[in-house]
């Protein structure tokens, strides 16, 4: 007989062993000839940042990966990062795949689910029936945040959408220096510290060269997908001090002379057309020169820092390319390198040190900033430049990311595969979109995106294969529409037009004022042709409406900030009390207690056996911002850190020895007389207590009105970041039980204060 437990068996299975016949089922095949694939996906990286598309930042690996292939002038994106990495991963367009807006919040509708649905199949889950082996490095942030946690579920971390490895974050930013690390679906440790030496990049760096190496020595015979998304270039602007300070002088001249002297050698080289106009400055901007002498010196240190974070990236960007060569597998791997959007708008005018003290009603001066200058770039700092700066990185675009303007939308896309790739150093401005991306390396690898993945239907690939245009530089760009939406922003291009609206928030959909562009002969987007050619514009607004309503645009809203608010009420809904017992893991901060704007108490379980037992009981946050309960020199202390101000309150008497409840109660008193918008809400009382006895209280206007921190939660210790003035990690020495935290019902959250505080780690 022939059989098996489910039919497929194609031996033959007798009584005994002499009357059987044995069967092994075909292994998965890759193509002829299929390359191996990596993908180096930036952050925030604006379109004239490479060098190789006009910027003095010294990017020497991407310029010579550019010089051996292609550079792409009319990559587009979906202008966030959640976003852009649906497309990207899918080959749909993102509202399609339920990835509407962030991966922050959930708001109920089809588009906006703030995960990838099952009907949508990654790349990793298309290239595993070829034999592929996936490896995803860096980071993620297509999960919920809420979903981050230690019980997951883990259907939308990457080993559930197709990757074999992972190691890197799931949210949208995270410290350099001591970032919240997942190793496949366990949260990790950071193998060092900015102490020893230790960044993220040159961390992610090393953990791809493993994943490859580790490839090579078990199965060269199979092609590999390895998928690098780098931190950098998100705030927090993070690098080693001495290539930060080395671009002071380069920029010193200010934004203005910046724009025109990349906007000079975009045309040069061609990246930009001959003729093309400089817009005028975006909104909000003001002329370098009108600012004083303090603040152009504070603006270029913050700039200096997004330029030392590229050049440092690109440093170890080196040591990845110069493996492949060294394995001598080079030659037949597909070289990608690009952004997920433009730069980045959230540093607003004057920029931050440490962005986690404004957000919470903690103003940040200038002064304040000046004094702080050589902090910048380094570990208690939360950094980010001026939008005018982002202005220059966009150059010649308008905008920034969020919006639909060029300079949130078009960004750098650099391509190289010496086997298959003939042409050196050419340039393709051919539109291409990041929906296009996974139908273009099908293509290329020669297979089809299949109908059925684990059991589930697929949807429609709606992207387009550009693999024409690698070899054919007249080839034309694809005939479909491209819709674009963010945050109630709109965007059409079509057959070389683009209909563009600018969304101020709050305000009427219908009020909306839409702008003409023929892109084909206005890069730059400055000469508006809606007065003169009302009917095209008529004509493309309509085809954005029809496109919206086919992949799930709709409904309309620009609730961005109410949506954290209530996405963060909605996750944990009556859920007022926590425990967490000693031995547990790191808690992301979106799964942490929301201590926000409200009332609690924290109650640590201890036993002392001796005198001299010290340590942190709970901490969440990091030296930016967070608070920390924690015995030191015998005396119990809480720490308040609002961006780098510590409020401290510390017990009258030592903490005795033997078995105790240790806490501090927090009361929000709210005023009577309705605060001004943006001014703080009220001010908190903390109480120390040592089995329920007060020892220590004070009162401040300070406190998390908005955000605690990205960082999360500790028990028993504080990662290597330190919320407080102890050496991290600070772990308890005598034996802590458990911890409880129980919240009050009278949080009041500003819903645009929350929103605005949340978009700047976005």
């Amino acid at each position: 007989m022939s059989r098996g437990s489910n039919g497929s068996f194609g031996g033959t299975i007798g009584k005994t062993i002499a009357g059987s016949k044995p069967w092994w089922p075909d292994a998965p095949k890759p193509p002829a000839g299929a390359p191996n694939i990596l993908v180096v996906l930036f952050d925030d990286v604006g379109f004239s940042d490479f060098g190789c598309y006009g910027s003095p930042i010294r990017t020497p690996t991407i310029d010579a990966i550019a010089a051996e292939g292609l550079r792409y002038s009319g990559f587009h994106t979906t202008a966030m990062c959640s976003t852009t990495r649906a497309a990207l991963l899918t080959g749909r367009n993102h509202h399609s795949v339920g990835v509407g807006c962030l991966a922050n919040f959930d708001s109920g509708y089809p588009g906006y689910r703030g995960k990838i649905a099952r009907e949508a199949g990654t790349l990793a889950e298309m290239l595993r029936a070829h034999a592929y082996r996936n490896y995803m490095v860096g980071k993620w942030h297509v999960t919920p945040l809420t979903e981050s946690g230690a019980t997951g579920p883990f259907d939308g971390w990457p080993l559930g959408r197709g990757f074999d490895r992972f190691y890197g974050f799931l949210d949208a930013e995270t410290d350099q220096f001591a970032p919240e690390l997942v190793s496949d679906n366990t949260h990790i440790d950071p193998p060092g510290s900015h102490a020893d030496g230790y960044h993220l990049t040159s961390d992610l760096v090393d953990q791809s060269i493993r994943f490859i190496a580790d490839h090579i020595a078990d199965r060269p015979d199979l092609p590999w997908l390895t998928w690098v998304a780098l931190g950098a270039c998100h705030a927090p602007h993070q690098a080693p001090a001495d290539i930060i300070k080395s671009y002071d002088q380069t920029f010193a001249h200010g934004w203005d002379i910046e724009r025109e002297q990349r906007m000079a050698r975009q045309m040069a080289i061609g990246i930009v057309p001959r003729g093309t106009r400089m817009p005028a400055r975006n909104d909000g901007v003001k002329a370098w020169e009108e600012h004083s002498a303090d603040e152009r010196r504070l603006f270029t240190r913050l700039q200096s820092a997004f330029a030392g974070m590229l050049d440092h990236a690109d440093r170890h960007l080196a040591r990845l390319i110069g493996f492949l060569d060294t394995a001598g597998i080079r030659d037949n791997t597909l070289i990608l390198v690009l952004s997920d959007n433009g730069a980045s708008q959230e540093g607003g005018p004057f920029g931050f040190v440490n962005a986690m003290g404004p957000y919470n009603f903690r103003p940040e001066p200038i002064a304040e900033k000046v004094r702080r200058i050589d902090d910048i770039g380094g570990p208690d700092s939360h950094s980010n430049f001026p939008h005018g700066w982002a202005m220059a990185s966009n150059t010649p675009l308008r905008r920034y990311k969020q919006n639909t303007h060029g300079g949130g939308i078009r960004d750098p896309f650099v391509m190289s595969w010496p086997r298959r790739i003939a042409a050196k150093g050419e340039l393709r401005h051919q539109f291409v979109h990041a929906s296009d991306l996974v139908p273009t390396l099908l293509d290329l690898i020669g297979i089809t995106a299949p109908p059925v993945i684990g059991g589930v239907a697929q949807m429609p690939i709606e992207g387009e294969s550009f693999a024409r245009s690698i070899t054919d530089a007249s080839a034309p760009s694809k005939p479909s529409s491209q819709y674009f939406e963010m945050f109630g922003h709109r965007g059409l291009w079509h057959g070389g037009w683009k209909a563009v609206s600018y969304h101020p928030p709050g305000t009427p959909f219908e009020n909306d004022t839409w702008e003409l562009f023929h892109l084909d002969g206005d890069f730059s987007e400055v000469d508006d042709l809606a007065a003169k050619q009302p009917e095209q514009l008529a004509e493309m607004i309509r085809l954005w409406w029809s496109e919206a309503e086919k992949h799930n645009v709709l409904p309309l809203d620009d609730r961005f900030a109410a949506r954290f608010a209530e996405n963060a009420a909605r996750f944990q809904g009556a859920r007022n009390h926590f425990v967490f017992h000693a031995g547990m893991g790191h808690v992301p901060t979106d799964v942490a207690p929301d201590v926000r704007s409200r009332s609690y108490t924290i109650e640590a379980h201890v036993e002392i056996e001796a005198a001299g037992a010290e340590g942190v009981l709970i901490a969440h946050g990091d030296a930016t911002s967070g608070y920390s309960l924690y015995i030191k020199d015998g005396f119990l202390v809480h720490d308040l850190n609002i961006g780098g101000g510590h409020e401290i309150v510390r017990s009258s008497r030592q903490v005795p020895t033997g078995a105790h409840r240790l806490g501090v109660h927090v009361e929000r008193v709210v005023r009577e007389a309705a605060p001004a918008k943006g001014s703080r809400t009220g001010v908190s009382a903390y109480t120390l207590l040592i089995d329920g006895e007060p020892v220590g209280s004070l009162q401040t206007p300070q406190g998390f009105n908005n955000f605690i921190s990205w960082s999360g939660l500790d028990i028993g210790r504080d990662r290597s970041s330190p919320v407080s003035h102890y050496e991290a990690p600070f772990e308890f020495t005598g034996r802590l039980l458990r911890v409880t935290v129980a919240m009050h019902n009278d949080q009041k959250l500003d819903g645009d204060g929350v929103g605005n505080a949340e978009m700047a780690r976005q």
